[in-house]
């Protein structure tokens, strides 16, 4: 059998290397610094600087490298993807 999947609208930004400016200012979406906040979001710190983005998931915890998109799904879970990925699965929504 074959199935399609179907259409859902999701939040997402592209992963810059920052999540804030060089004023500190959070410049992603509110739910992503809701999620820094409450730790879904983090940085590994290597003595006491902040190093490499990860995002705890339902199945565990993943990586996020610069220009990974950080897709919100339907249910407010967070996870990477990879941009070749994003840009062959979504389209823009006006």
């Amino acid at each position: 059998m074959k199935y399609r999947k179907k259409p859902v609208v999701i939040e997402a930004f592209q992963y810059d290397g920052d999540l804030m400016d060089s004023d500190g200012a959070f410049y992603v979406p509110s739910w992503a610094v809701n999620a820094f906040h409450e730790g879904v979001l983090y940085y590994d710190n290597l003595n006491g600087a902040p190093t490499e983005l990860y995002i705890k998931t339902l199945e565990g915890i993943h990586h996020v490298s610069v220009n990974d998109y950080v897709i919100r799904g339907v249910q407010g879970e967070l996870y990477p993807c990879k941009p070749d990925i994003f840009e062959q699965t979504y389209e823009l929504v006006d």
